[in-house]
């Protein structure tokens, strides 16, 4: 296996969650030529403490773009948050890798990318995906299925009510924790070569009816699954007080778990972690105290 860890290695939003947690693999992993770049470089005051050259990053910002790629070798580029402008963004960053002689990138995309509408972000990550490989780099796209940390976030209102809502037509979802995704993310950084599209999975699909059990079992509070039409849970949320856009990207997540898309298990993060992914049952277990309700 390759080993890039002398390498001049830019990991990009690396102030948000899933860039820190990239960044502090490699260290953990001894690379010795890290860069982090971050709109806002104040917020990274600890990692430069530790070696790492802080750069500024703007995806909207194409003169800092240029600046922030030059000398970097391969990068991982994080998907930003500006969920409906990130084709535009992402594409001005491949062009600034390319531009700059970037050799290699890691891309973190999502399961099944396509064009087609009404599929939420998927399109998205697909054009990212598309303008990456017409560039003529090597490339490593990461597919990360959904976060295990998605869970805590319905798991108040599900303990609370007593009811799990979904449209997944009884669709598994093989969620993955943030940090084995960020890990197996640095592990390509360091080792990937070629061109390479895999998916990021947990150990095991499970289905929400099963999710709704974690609950009921870690609150000692009764907790069913209620399935729903795609239609019933748009208007749930909108009525619940989720903007109209975002309620359109959480069914189409449904829809993809209904048409078996996040049911995909591979050994990804085994390969560039050396270690299985943690199981949603543990990191539920390990997380027990956000289980509000």
């Amino acid at each position: 296996m390759a080993d890039f860890k002398n390498s001049a290695l830019l990991v990009t939003g690396a102030s948000g969650h899933f860039g820190r947690l990239a960044v502090e693999a490699l260290l953990a992993r001894g690379a010795t030529k890290i860069i982090a770049g971050t709109r806002d470089p104040s917020k990274l005051a600890d990692l430069a403490a530790k070696g790492v050259e802080v750069r500024k990053l703007d995806f909207n910002d194409k003169a800092s773009l240029e600046a922030g790629f030059a000398g970097a070798e391969r990068v991982l580029l994080i998907s930003t948050d500006a969920v409906g402008s990130r084709i535009e963004q992402q594409r001005n960053a491949v062009a600034a890798a390319k531009a700059a002689g970037v050799k290699h990138i890691v891309y973190t995309s999502a399961p099944n990318p396509r064009p087609n509408p009404g599929t939420g972000v998927s399109p998205e990550h697909y054009w990212t995906e598309v303008a990456i490989a017409a560039a003529g780099l090597d490339f490593t796209f990461l597919r990360n299925h959904i976060y295990a940390e998605i869970t805590l976030l319905g798991a108040g209102s599900a303990i609370g009510s007593g009811q799990l809502y979904d449209a997944t037509n009884g669709g598994g979802r093989s969620y993955v924790a943030r940090k084995d995704a960020a890990d197996t993310a640095a592990g390509a950084l360091l080792t990937a070569e070629g061109q390479l599209i895999l998916d990021v999975t947990g150990p095991a699909a499970v289905t929400q009816e099963a999710l709704a059990t974690e609950f009921a079992k870690l609150s000692g509070k009764p907790v069913a699954r209620v399935g729903l039409t795609t239609d019933q849970l748009r208007g749930g949320l909108v009525a619940a007080g989720l903007p109209a856009g975002m309620a359109d990207v959480m069914v189409a997540f449904d829809i993809d778990a209904a048409g078996g898309y996040h049911a995909i298990v591979t050994d990804t993060v085994e390969q560039f972690t050396n270690r299985k992914p943690e199981a949603l049952e543990a990191f539920l277990a390990a997380n027990r105290g956000a289980l509000a309700g």
